[in-house]
Protein backbone atom coordinates (compact mmCIF):
# COMPACT_ATOMS: atom_id res chain seq x y z
CA UNK A 1 0.00 0.00 0.00
CA UNK A 2 0.71 3.49 -0.46
CA UNK A 3 0.70 6.75 1.54
CA UNK A 4 -0.93 9.69 -0.33
CA UNK A 5 1.00 13.46 0.26
CA UNK A 6 -1.20 16.29 -0.41
CA UNK A 7 -0.11 19.86 -0.46
CA UNK A 8 -1.69 23.32 -0.62
CA UNK A 9 -1.14 25.38 -3.80
CA UNK A 10 -1.77 28.60 -3.88
CA UNK A 11 -3.61 30.54 -6.18
CA UNK A 12 -1.78 32.57 -9.38
CA UNK A 13 -3.10 34.77 -11.93
CA UNK A 14 -4.34 31.98 -14.14
CA UNK A 15 -5.68 29.51 -11.59
CA UNK A 16 -7.36 29.18 -7.88
CA UNK A 17 -6.52 27.98 -5.02
CA UNK A 18 -5.59 23.81 -5.06
CA UNK A 19 -5.01 20.68 -3.59
CA UNK A 20 -2.78 18.19 -5.12
CA UNK A 21 -2.81 14.69 -4.01
CA UNK A 22 0.31 13.13 -5.29
CA UNK A 23 1.19 9.01 -4.50
CA UNK A 24 3.64 6.39 -6.62
CA UNK A 25 0.95 5.34 -8.77
CA UNK A 26 -0.19 8.83 -9.88
CA UNK A 27 -1.43 12.33 -8.78
CA UNK A 28 -4.65 14.32 -9.10
CA UNK A 29 -5.24 18.16 -8.46
CA UNK A 30 -9.06 19.54 -7.35
CA UNK A 31 -9.36 23.08 -6.83
CA UNK A 32 -9.64 24.00 -3.24
CA UNK A 33 -12.86 23.47 -1.33
CA UNK A 34 -13.80 26.84 0.85
CA UNK A 35 -16.97 25.08 2.27
CA UNK A 36 -15.10 22.79 4.12
CA UNK A 37 -12.86 23.26 6.56
CA UNK A 38 -8.21 22.55 5.61
CA UNK A 39 -8.20 18.93 7.35
CA UNK A 40 -11.03 18.09 5.16
CA UNK A 41 -10.23 19.55 2.03
CA UNK A 42 -6.99 17.28 2.12
CA UNK A 43 -8.59 14.01 3.42
CA UNK A 44 -10.93 14.20 0.36
CA UNK A 45 -8.38 15.04 -2.45
CA UNK A 46 -6.82 11.94 -1.22
CA UNK A 47 -10.21 9.82 -0.67
CA UNK A 48 -10.51 10.79 -4.44
CA UNK A 49 -7.08 10.03 -5.55
CA UNK A 50 -7.61 6.39 -3.98
CA UNK A 51 -10.45 6.19 -5.63
CA UNK A 52 -9.20 7.13 -9.16
CA UNK A 53 -5.94 4.43 -8.66
CA UNK A 54 -8.06 1.60 -6.51
CA UNK A 55 -11.68 1.91 -6.61
CA UNK A 56 -11.40 -1.70 -8.38
CA UNK A 57 -9.50 -3.31 -5.61
CA UNK A 58 -11.55 -2.11 -2.77
CA UNK A 59 -15.44 -2.61 -1.54
CA UNK A 60 -15.25 -1.74 2.00
CA UNK A 61 -15.04 1.56 2.77
CA UNK A 62 -12.26 4.18 3.05
CA UNK A 63 -10.73 5.16 6.69
CA UNK A 64 -7.81 7.36 6.21
CA UNK A 65 -4.83 7.98 9.26
CA UNK A 66 -4.02 11.49 8.31
CA UNK A 67 -1.47 13.64 9.61
CA UNK A 68 -0.07 17.36 8.74
CA UNK A 69 4.08 17.09 8.09
CA UNK A 70 6.30 20.09 9.47
CA UNK A 71 6.39 21.23 6.14
CA UNK A 72 2.20 22.01 5.54
CA UNK A 73 2.16 19.54 3.57
CA UNK A 74 -0.70 16.17 4.63
CA UNK A 75 0.04 12.22 4.82
CA UNK A 76 -2.98 10.08 4.26
CA UNK A 77 -2.94 6.18 4.94
CA UNK A 78 -6.00 3.78 4.59
CA UNK A 79 -6.38 2.02 7.59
Amino acid sequence: MQAIKTKYLPATNYRGSRVKATCERGTLTLPYRYDCDQFDCHRETARQLFEKLFSKDFSTPMVFATGCLPDGTYAHVLI
